[in-house]
């Protein structure tokens, strides 16, 4: 997934839940600025921060292996 499609899917899913950035920020422990450079496609966050944003908007990770045509 391309990091400004990423931020995007956060960025809509937070919209839709009426959760502020801050607020987001806070109940996931990572700063305001990270959360705004995640949305906007500018940071490369770690795994571990995904877990925790995903966690407080009722998200999840999902790692799937591409089909390849051999």
């Amino acid at each position: 997934m391309l990091l400004l499609e990423l931020g995007k899917n956060i960025k809509e899913r937070r919209k839709t839940l009426r959760i502020t950035q801050p607020h987001l920020a806070e109940m996931a422990e990572i700063s305001v600025n990270t959360l705004y450079k995640i949305e906007k496609g500018q940071a490369n966050p770690t795994v571990k921060v995904l877990n925790k944003i995903a966690n407080v908007l009722g998200m999840e990770i999902k790692l799937e292996v591409k089909k390849i045509n051999l």
